[in-house]
């Protein structure tokens, strides 16, 4: 089943480069492993993909194809995915209004409640670079 998600468009935006700078042949999508983690309370790797990995399904946005595995799925239902790009955060970031505030101090620049982040430093073609998130 796929996830009642919200993909603004900076965030389409973002994914779509991805894919299209990725050299990939038409058909290309984006792969979003999402998993429990981390300070904001998920841990995300990601990458342009030729096509779905096993187990995987697409959900196509506006031509768009993220290839969602079934974890992924059940995490990102509810979730707006939106890019942001400021002097002190650049990425993808992930809007979960059933996340509750994270409580570490340890973070230098905390992220809104219910909000992860994915630095662009962690953009990778092929095999998704782990990041951890929060």
């Amino acid at each position: 089943m796929l996830p009642n998600v919200t993909i603004t468009p900076a965030a389409e935006k973002f994914m779509n480069r991805i894919v299209r700078f990725s050299g990939l042949p038409a058909g290309a999508g984006f792969h979003l492993l999402v998993s429990p983690g981390g300070c904001s309370g998920l841990n995300a790797e990601f990458s342009a993909q030729a096509a779905p990995a096993p187990g995987d399904q697409t959900l196509v946005h506006n031509g768009l194809s993220l290839f969602l595995p079934a974890e992924s799925r059940l995490l990102l239902d509810g979730v707006t995915i939106d890019f942001v790009d400021r002097p002190t955060q650049s990425g993808l970031t992930f809007i979960n209004p059933k996340q509750e505030a994270c409580a570490c101090s340890s973070a230098a620049e905390a992220a809104p409640p219910g909000v992860a982040k994915i630095e662009i430093g962690s953009i990778t073609r092929g095999r998704p670079a782990a990041a951890t998130l929060g």
